[in-house]
């Protein structure tokens, strides 16, 4: 056996199958030649258990021959101590990083959980590039802590993700942070890393975003008010009569006239409009199959638009196919233009789109309608998603209350025509 040096290297010739020179100095150094051409400098050892376990060291070129002698002697010296370097190194190559697996989930996961929407999917992996992947991409799986999981929700909350950038020749990407998207984002991270622990076999021992609280969402309601309704009305009128898109405008009014979401109803074709039964049947929504009612104002609003031969979508796109999607800078313009602020200025909670869909709410509850009727017009799945306008069938009732009240005051200060007439007799024992 030779020794291995620069000129043993220099004079070696091509080799028709893998060779192995082993050096005469340091017992286990070797050099690897492959018929391709390719050389590697190697360290050969047995571990504790008595295997035979073989480390690349670097290629012939990167290192020189005393530099791979000496990374050589250091392998070896921890083999001495009991360690299986070879064994580590193939650990850690398993270990991913958490950008490695935001890579799986998105192709694999959509296969184990087939209920879950492509939708949501979609915005799953928004969160996971935007937030998670710039702040513990890098990180190795197995370093992963709770303490770390907290502190992601805690830079997310900051603002630490910020960004604004051009995703195609019109579009743009604006990531704001804050306290909702840390929330969201921590919970998605948390849904993946729970599929890398179930999965078989398994590419995380434990979930590290188990027990980790998330933001409590602050509570946002904002409805329209009468006089705002009207203004908004208006203000609509006119950028009709100024050539605003009428897809925009009428897709506005329908949010407002069903209580319907602005994907629903944007993304609307004819076939799921039912002008008999006076509904729209949707075959796939955010809550699956769904019914929404529809009131004359919302009938008369699409008999309209069917005039002639219409498209396939009810709204079609202003340029190409599909259907349009320009609602949410029409409505900045007529919400402008109403006095109504739509976003947090001075202090002030604007009205978004989504907001349209509460007021529909609000107006039918504070007109009497249960709570019940008012998640059956909603297609609420759960009951508790109704109760946020709980709060308003106070209308109704504070009515009752201040008629009833009234006309007790009326009586009692003998004003008016009200008389209470008190209960005699039987009628007077059933009433105790």
């Amino acid at each position: 056996m030779p020794k291995l040096t620069k000129r043993f290297v220099d004079a070696l010739k091509p080799v028709q199958q893998d060779t192995l020179y082993r050096d005469s100095e340091l017992k286990g150094f070797a050099l690897r030649a492959k018929p391709s051409g390719a050389r590697a400098w190697v360290v050969q050892y047995r571990n504790s258990a008595g295997r035979t376990r073989r480390l690349k060291l670097g290629k012939v070129g990167t290192l020189t021959p005393e530099e791979a002698r000496s990374a050589a002697r250091e392998v070896l010296g921890k083999v001495d101590k009991g360690a299986d370097p070879s064994a580590d190194r193939n650990a850690k190559r398993k270990d991913l990083t958490v950008a490695d697996l935001v890579d799986h989930y998105l192709v694999e996961g959509p296969k184990a959980r087939p209920q879950k929407k492509a939708s949501s999917w979609e915005m799953d992996g928004s969160a996971l590039r935007r937030h998670v992947i710039p702040l513990l991409g890098r990180r190795h799986l197995s370093t992963l802590t709770k303490p770390d999981i907290e502190g992601f929700q805690h830079d997310v909350t900051k603002g630490q993700t910020k960004a604004d950038e051009r995703t195609k020749s019109r579009g743009r990407a604006i990531v704001k942070g804050g306290p909702a998207a840390a929330a969201r984002a921590t919970a998605v991270l948390s849904a993946m890393l729970s599929w890398a622990a179930e999965r078989r076999p398994p590419l995380l021992a434990t979930n590290p975003a188990k027990g980790v609280k998330l933001n409590k969402p602050r509570k946002r309601e904002r409805y329209l008010s009468a006089d705002e309704l009207g203004r908004l009305g208006d203000a609509m009128a006119g950028a009709e009569r100024h050539g605003v898109n009428s897809s925009a405008l009428d897709i506005i009014r329908l949010l407002l006239l069903t209580g319907a979401r602005r994907t629903e109803i944007a993304s609307l074709r004819w076939g799921d409009v039912d002008f008999e039964r006076g509904a729209l049947r949707l075959a796939d929504s955010k809550t699956g199959r769904k019914q929404i009612a529809l009131g004359a104002p919302a009938l008369k609003i699409l008999a309209d638009r069917k005039q002639g031969e219409p498209p396939d979508w009810v709204f079609p796109a202003a340029r190409g196919e599909g259907h349009f999607q320009g609602v949410p800078k029409v409505w900045r313009k007529v919400a402008s233009a109403a006095g109504l602020k739509v976003g947090k200025a001075a202090g002030t909670l604007g009205v978004r789109v989504h907001d349209l869909r509460h007021g529909f709410a609000s107006v039918a509850v504070a007109d009497g309608t249960s709570l019940y009727l008012v998640g059956k017009i909603l297609v609420h799945t759960q009951a508790a998603t109704t109760q946020r306008y709980a709060h308003l069938q106070l209308d109704p009732v504070r009515a009752v209350a201040d008629r009833t009240a009234r006309k007790i005051a009326g009586a009692l200060e003998r004003k008016g025509e009200t008389v209470v007439k008190l209960p005699r007799g039987r009628a007077a024992r059933a009433a105790r």
